[in-house]
């Protein structure tokens, strides 16, 4: 059996599904991908067990097979060739030949019998949304997920379907993110699901068709998207989610609106000297001047500082300098407000006039 498709036809759909293979595996048949071919419709799916990817291609075949292919190692040797290339693929039992022009690659097969499948969703909730939109969503609270934590529920975002309101929520404990976005149409079943870290990243990397509306479906056990020929579906974290509404400052009067571009060349120069375990800095609002500074154990000190429209007493509070510096980098207004309590309380950072995100970030002592 012999098959013979365009490298770019083939290198796309594997590029799509190439996220769920891990650079090491514990089952040898988790580092292939599965190629099942129907009808001239050639299907490729890969799983590491908690997420699966499939996408797929016309292909011009007359026969019908299931068969693996280790999936690193072809997508080199496909990204290794010219544009222009066709590559003829034979199979032989657990051989499979790989030809294009005058390179010739032979991989070793594994029994596509082997190669675990996702069950059905059964999904009890599903919406549809723009690509562009989901991936704006994530993007704006992924980076405060945590990694690693005994925690598991944290490891992951929180998605919340209400009525025609669709957020996300990620926190590591330390800091909190919030964003929301509006659907077209209202959802008759509120929701709310977990989804691992590895399946947020990967959803954001395949959201690379803007305008193309994604069908997303969620149930007890797993998310799926659909968009066009892909499908992505992950398993979820079974836990409970903090109540982020506690979480939200409702009574922090002392308001200061900076530049966020100002305040974000500051920190990026005052954050050389901070101390490299803590990342510790101190924000002085006072007045028209807030002024950022940091220290470390070598006794050498930074000091910087940016105009300030602030209403209140002067404040000074700790930080992490890492937790501001990624909020600043995800808020995309001209300027940005920190609505303060005291030295003590959680400040809640967002662009002026704006509900739809929403950033909490707790204080340190120094």
């Amino acid at each position: 059996m012999k098959l013979s498709i365009a490298k770019n036809d083939l290198l796309r759909p594997l590029n799509r599904v190439i996220g769920a293979v891990e650079r090491r595996n514990t089952l040898p048949v988790l580092g292939t991908v599965l190629f099942q071919l129907n009808q001239g419709l050639l299907e490729l799916t890969t799983t590491d067990t908690e997420i699966e990817l499939k996408d797929s291609v016309q292909v011009d075949a007359d026969f019908d097979f299931e068969w693996t292919l280790p999936a690193r190692k072809l997508f080199d040797i496909l990204r290794s060739l010219p544009d222009d290339s066709t590559v003829n693929i034979s199979l032989a039992e657990t051989k499979a030949t790989v030809q294009a022009g005058r390179a010739k690659f032979t991989l070793s097969m594994l029994s596509a019998a082997d190669f675990p499948k996702t069950d059905s969703v059964g999904a009890s909730t599903r919406f549809d949304i723009v690509q562009e939109d989901l991936k704006r969503l994530f993007s704006r609270v992924d980076f405060s997920m945590a990694q690693q934590d005994v925690r598991y529920y944290l490891n992951g975002l929180l998605l919340e379907i209400e009525g025609d309101v669709l957020a996300a929520v990620s926190t590591d404990g330390h800091r909190l993110s919030y964003a929301k976005h509006q659907l077209p149409a209202m959802v008759a079943e509120a929701k709310q699901v977990i989804i691992p870290n590895k399946g947020v990243r990967e959803l954001i990397r395949l959201m690379d068709d803007p305008a193309t509306s994604a069908q997303i479906s969620l149930s007890d056990q797993h998310i799926q998207m659909r968009s066009g020929s892909l499908c992505f579906t992950s398993k979820l974290i079974d836990g409970k989610f903090p109540d982020y509404r506690r979480v939200m400052p409702l009574d922090n009067d002392r308001i200061g609106t900076v530049d966020r571009n100002a305040l974000l060349a500051a920190l990026n120069r005052v954050q050389i000297l901070s101390n490299e375990k803590f990342n510790g800095v101190r924000l002085q609002f006072a007045g028209d001047q807030l002024s950022v500074q940091a220290n470390n154990p070598e006794q050498e000190q930074a000091e910087d500082a940016v105009e300030l429209n602030y209403s209140g007493e002067a404040l000074e509070i700790g930080f992490n300098i890492r937790y501001i510096i990624d909020v600043l980098k995800v808020i995309q207004s001209e300027t940005v407000e920190f609505k303060l309590g005291d030295s003590n309380a959680s400040v809640l950072v967002l662009p002026p006039g704006v509900d739809d995100v929403k950033f909490v970030v707790m204080p340190i002592r120094l």
